[in-house]
C-alpha cells in the first residue's frame, strides 16, 4: 500500500514549484521628473534608442498621468493603488500612518511567493511596513533572489533626470558624462520650449538638460534590459518603464497641468503571457491611465484579487476594469507653501479646482527658485519683460476654476471657465470633481496642524474622514471653503462659521474673513470681536487664521503676539502657518523682527526657517543664509 501521507509533501513542494514556473516576473523601470520626451512618443528631438526599441514590442499609454506634480504624494499613491489625499500623504514631506488593512502592494506579492526588491527609493511618506520587500537597497536585484525559480518582482528607479540634475551643474555633468557628442543637444535648434516660458539661452540651456538627462536615463534602462536578456528571462518577464511625473520644470513640476502629470508608460508582456488581445507589439492604446492603477494592474497580471480598498483600477489583466473616464490630481502643501488645487481630466478637457485662488500662482519656495529657469522668470517679471503666457502664472491670484481644451490647447494658456460655448463641459467637470472629492474622502481641506491633531486621537489620518459623519463633514468643510474662496458675498456667513463647534470650520471662516479684508472689504465691529475671540481658539490653526484676518482688517497690534506665540508653539505645522502669515503681512510685521529672528535659532522644521528668513529679508533688507 503506497503511504500517500508520506509523498504528499513532497507532491505539493512539486505543484508549487510549477506554479512559480507558470507565473511571469514583473520587472518596473521607474524614472523620475520627466515628461514623455521620447522618440517613441513622438518627441522630434528626444534620443532614447532602448527605449524607442521596447516600445516597437510592446504597447503605449500616451495618456498616463500622475495624482500629483510632485515624487512622494505620487510614489505613496502608487505603491498602495490609493490616492495620497484618501490616505493623508498629500503634503509634501509629510509622515502619515498607514492603517492597518492597508499595505504596500509588493506584500501581497511576497505573500503569492515572490521575490520582491527596489533599488532603491521608496519616499512613500510613511514608514514602510516589514514584509514590503525583501530587499531594498541599492544593492537590491533579482539575482540575488535564494531560489532560480522563485518569480521576481523588481524595482529600479533612476534619480538623474530629477530636477536637481537640470539645476545643478555637478550632478548634470556627472548624469551625462559618457553622453557621445552625437547625444548633446543644440539648445538654439530645440523647437519644443513651451510658450509659458521667456525663450532666452538661459531657460533654453534647462530644456536641452532636460532632454539630454533622458538621453542617461535610455542607457540605463537598457542596461537592464541587457541583464534581463543576457540571463534569458526576456520571454518570462513582464516590463513597465514610467515616470512618477513630469518634468522638473516650473510651472511644471508641483503643478497639475499636463506639463507635470502627464508621464510616459511603456508595457511590454511576452507572448506567452498576453491574454484578450492585450500586449499587442508596437501598438498605442489612447485610454486614460491613473498612477495609482499600477499597483492593482500588476496584482492582476500575476493572477491576484486587487484588495477592496484600493482605488486604482486594472487596466490589464483577465479581469481588467472598463476605460477610465476621467483621471484625478491633486496639490496640497509643496515644501514651505500651502495651496489646494484639485484636477479632474477626461481625454480632451482639463478642470482645475483653485480652493486658495487668493494665493499667488508662483508662490516663493526654496527649491525651485534656486533653478535658473525660474530665476530667469524672476528677473523678466521684475523688469516687465515676460511673454504673455508666461505672465499668466506670475499673477499674484488664480481663478476660482480653469477650463482647458487640450486638443486646441496644448500648453493649457486659454482659460475656458468663463466661455459660454463650453459652459457645459464645465459644468460637467467639476460635478466630476466634487464626486470624486466625496467618493475619495479628500483630507485637503482640514489644516495640516488639524490633521496631525486628529491623526493621534484616531490613530491615522485615513480614518479621519471614514467614520459614519465623515461625509457629511467634509460636504460641509467643502462648502466653508467655497465661500472662504469668493468672501464679499458671505461675510455674515463666514462670521458665523467662527462660533463652530469644529475647528477646520472655525479656521476657513476666519480664512474668508482674512480674505475680505485683504481685498479691501471692511469688517464690521462684530466681526472684528469675534476674530479678537477666536485669538484664544483652542485650535492653532483657528487662533492663526484669525491673526492674519485681525492684519488685514487693520488690528495687527491685536494679532502680534498671537502669531509670536504660534511661531514658539509645540505644533510645527502650525508654526509653518504662522510663518506664512508673516511672510504675507509683509510691514506690519515690524515689531515683531526679533521673535522672528528667533525662529530662526534652533528651528528642527526647515520649511519654517525658509518662510522666516524670506520675511526676515523682506523686512530688513539684508539676507539671512538659510540653513
Amino acid at each position: 500500500m503506497t503511504r500517500w501521507f508520506l509523498i504528499l509533501p513532497f507532491f505539493i513542494l512539486n505543484l508549487q514549484a510549477v506554479a512559480a514556473e507558470e507565473r511571469p516576473n514583473i520587472l518596473w523601470l521607474s524614472c523620475e521628473d520627466i515628461s514623455p520626451h521620447l522618440a517613441c512618443f513622438g518627441d522630434p528631438h528626444a534620443i532614447t534608442p532602448n527605449l524607442n526599441a521596447l516600445a516597437k514590442r510592446s504597447v503605449r499609454y500616451p495618456n498616463t498621468f500622475t495624482t500629483a506634480g510632485v515624487c512622494a504624494p505620487c510614489r505613496s499613491g502608487i505603491i498602495t493603488g490609493m490616492y495620497q489625499t484618501t490616505l493623508g500623504t498629500h503634503h509634501m514631506r509629510c509622515q502619515a500612518q498607514l492603517p492597518a488593512p492597508i499595505r504596500p502592494f509588493p506584500a501581497y506579492l511576497r505573500d503569492a511567493g515572490y521575490y520582491c526588491t527596489n533599488n532603491s527609493k521608496q519616499d512613500y511618506q510613511f514608514k514602510t511596513p516589514n514584509g514590503t520587500w525583501d530587499a531594498s537597497s541599492g544593492k537590491a536585484h533579482w539575482r540575488n533572489k535564494p531560489d532560480p525559480q522563485q518569480p521576481f518582482f523588481a524595482v529600479f528607479n533612476f534619480t538623474g533626470c530629477h530636477e536637481s540634475g537640470i539645476a545643478g551643474n555637478e550632478k548634470y555633468a556627472s548624469v551625462t558624462r559618457s553622453l557621445t557628442s552625437a547625444q548633446r543637444q543644440d539648445p538654439t535648434k530645440l523647437t519644443t520650449l513651451p510658450p509659458y516660458y521667456p525663450d532666452t539661452p538661459i531657460t533654453r540651456e534647462d530644456w536641452k538638460r532636460n532632454y539630454e538627462l533622458i538621453t542617461a536615463m535610455d542607457a540605463w534602462a537598457g542596461e537592464l534590459l541587457a541583464q534581463l536578456d543576457a540571463d534569458g528571462l526576456t520571454d518570462n518577464t513582464i516590463i513597465f518603464f514610467w515616470s512618477d511625473h513630469g518634468v522638473g520644470l516650473p510651472r511644471a513640476k508641483r503643478w497639475l497641468y499636463d506639463s507635470g502629470t502627464r508621464v510616459p508608460l511603456i508595457v511590454h508582456i511576452p507572448k506567452r503571457w498576453q491574454q484578450n488581445g492585450q500586449g499587442t507589439p508596437g501598438s498605442i492604446t489612447p485610454e486614460l491611465i491613473s498612477s495609482i492603477d499600477l499597483a492593482p494592474t500588476v496584482l492582476q497580471l500575476v493572477g491576484l484579487d486587487v484588495p477592496k480598498h484600493m482605488q486604482g483600477q486594472p487596466f490589464l489583466g483577465e479581469q481588467r476594469a472598463p476605460a477610465r473616464r476621467y483621471v484625478y490630481g491633486a496639490r496640497d502643501r509643496m515644501d514651505e507653501r500651502y495651496d489646494i488645487i484639485r484636477s479632474v481630466r477626461d481625454p480632451r478637457y482639463r478642470y482645475i479646482r483653485n480652493y486658495e485662488p487668493h494665493k499667488p500662482y508662483y508662490q516663493y519656495m526654496n527649491t525651485p527658485e534656486k533653478g535658473a529657469t525660474m530665476r530667469e522668470i524672476r528677473r523678466l517679471e521684475a523688469d516687465g519683460s515676460l511673454p504673455a503666457a508666461a505672465a499668466l502664472f506670475t499673477a499674484e491670484r488664480k481663478p476660482a476654476e480653469e477650463l482647458y481644451d487640450l486638443h486646441d490647447d496644448p500648453h493649457e494658456i486659454r482659460n475656458l471657465a468663463h466661455d459660454s460655448a463650453h459652459q457645459e463641459t464645465l459644468a460637467r467637470l467639476r460635478q466630476a470633481h466634487l464626486q470624486w472629492v466625496e467618493d475619495t474622502r479628500d483630507l485637503g481641506l482640514l489644516p495640516e496642524s488639524e490633521i496631525t491633531r486628529r491623526e493621534q486621537t484616531l490613530g491615522s489620518r485615513h480614518a479621519i474622514l471614514q467614520g459614519p459623519d465623515g461625509l457629511q463633514f467634509m460636504r460641509r468643510l467643502r462648502e466653508v471653503a467655497n465661500q472662504a474662496a469668493s468672501p464679499a458675498a458671505h461675510l455674515e456667513a463666514l462670521q458665523g462659521f467662527l462660533a463652530d463647534a469644529d475647528a477646520a470650520v472655525r479656521y476657513w471662516g476666519a480664512t474668508g474673513l482674512g480674505n475680505a479684508a485683504a481685498d479691501g472689504h471692511a469688517l464690521s465691529p462684530t466681526m472684528v470681536a469675534a476674530l479678537t475671540r477666536q485669538g484664544t481658539d483652542s485650535s492653532p490653526a483657528a487662533r492663526i487664521a484669525a491673526s492674519r484676518a485681525l492684519c488685514h482688517a487693520g488690528h495687527s497690534r491685536t494679532a502680534l503676539p498671537i502669531l509670536a506665540q504660534a511661531l514658539d508653539g509645540e505644533a510645527p505645522w502650525a508654526r509653518l502657518q504662522a510663518a506664512i502669515v508673516v511672510d504675507e503681512i509683509d510691514l506690519l510685521a515690524s515689531p515683531w523682527i526679533p521673535q522672528l529672528q528667533a525662529c530662526l535659532q534652533n528651528q528642527p522644521n526647515k520649511y519654517i526657517t525658509r518662510v522666516a528668513n524670506r520675511a526676515l529679508n523682506e523686512l530688513l533688507g539684508t539676507a539671512h543664509q538659510v540653513p
